[in-house]
C-alpha cells in the first residue's frame, strides 16, 4: 500500500510549525516532508522526528530569495556560487535529519544557456550527495503556479535524469502539477515508475490544491495504480487543506480501512 508523508508548509498550519510533527504523527503519519528547514537548527528538528517517531523524507535546498518571489536558483546564470553553497547547506541538513532526499528547485528562466547551467550545477551536486548517500530531486512544476519555471513536463525531467545518468538524480513527480501541464496520469504513472527514475511522489486536489480526493483526480483509482505498480517510494501530501487538517484526511482514512 502507498505510503504517506505529511507536508508540514502546508498541512497543520494551525498549529505553530514545532507543534505540526506531534499533530501529524497523532493522526497516524509517519513521515514528513516540508519545503524548507533552515529557519530552525537541525538538532531541534531532529527531536522533533524522534520524540514524535517520524522519518523526514524529503525538503528542498535553498531557493533563492524566497520572501522575494524566488523559486530556486540551479538554472540561473551568474548564481552558481551561491547554488552549490546551497547545496552543501542542504546536505548538512540532509545527514542531520537522516532524509535521503533533497528537491533542487531550477528557477524561472529566461537565458539560452539555462540548459548548460542547471546540468553543470546538478552534475556537481550528485556527486556531493551521492558521496553522502543522498537523492536530489528534480520536479515540473505547472505554469500556472509558477510562471515560466526551467521544467515544466515529465519528458523534460526524465530526459535531464538520463543525461546526467547519475545514480543520485531523480524525478519527483507531483500529480497534481502533471494534471494541470499534462494530464493523463495513469498512463505517466504506468510509464514512469517502472523506469526507477522517480524518487518521489506528490499530490494534491486539482485545480485548488486542496484535499486530493476533492476536484477532478480520482485520487482512490491513482493509488491502485501506484500500489498495483508496487512502488515502494512516499507520497507527499503537498496540499492546502481546506479546513483544520485533521478534519479533512477522511480520504486518507477511507483509504487506509478500504486496504487494512
Amino acid at each position: 500500500m502507498p505510503r504517506f508523508a505529511a507536508n508540514l508548509s502546508m498541512m497543520y498550519t494551525e498549529h505553530p510549525f514545532p507543534a505540526r510533527f506531534a499533530a501529524a504523527a497523532a493522526d497516524g503519519f509517519e513521515a514528513v516532508e516540508y519545503l524548507f528547514p533552515y529557519a530552525y537548527d537541525p538538532a531541534g528538528l531532529r527531536r522533533l522526528l524522534d520524540e514524535h517517531g517520524l522519518r523526514q523524507v524529503l525538503f528542498n535546498a535553498p531557493p533563492g530569495d524566497w520572501d522575494a518571489g524566488e523559486r530556486g536558483t540551479a538554472a540561473l546564470p551568474g548564481r552558481e556560487a551561491e547554488t552549490r553553497a546551497g547545496i552543501e547547506r542542504a546536505l548538512e541538513y540532509a545527514a542531520a535529519l537522516d532524509c535521503p532526499r533533497v528537491h533542487v528547485m531550477a528557477g524561472p528562466v529566461r537565458s539560452g544557456a539555462a540548459r548548460e547551467i542547471y546540468l553543470g550545477n546538478l552534475a556537481w551536486a550528485a556527486e556531493r550527495a551521492g558521496a553522502a548517500g543522498v537523492d536530489l530531486l528534480i520536479e515540473p512544476i505547472n505554469h500556472r503556479d509558477m510562471p515560466g519555471y526551467f521544467l515544466n513536463r515529465q519528458a523534460e525531467a526524465h530526459a535531464v535524469v538520463r543525461e546526467l545518468a547519475s545514480d543520485h538524480v531523480r524525478v519527483q513527480l507531483d500529480l497534481y502539477h502533471c494534471q494541470i501541464t499534462e494530464g493523463d496520469l495513469t498512463t505517466v504513472l504506468r510509464r514512469d515508475l517502472p523506469t526507477g527514475r522517480v524518487g518521489h511522489l506528490q499530490i494534491a486536489g486539482v485545480p485548488d490544491r486542496g484535499e486530493p480526493d476533492a476536484g477532478e483526480l480520482n485520487i482512490g483509482h491513482l493509488f491502485d495504480v501506484i500500489d498495483e505498480l508496487a512502488w515502494e517510494g512516499w507520497i507527499g501530501c503537498e496540499y492546502r487543506p481546506r479546513a483544520g487538517t485533521s478534519e479533512g484526511l477522511g480520504w486518507l482514512r477511507d483509504y487506509r480501512g478500504a486496504h487494512a
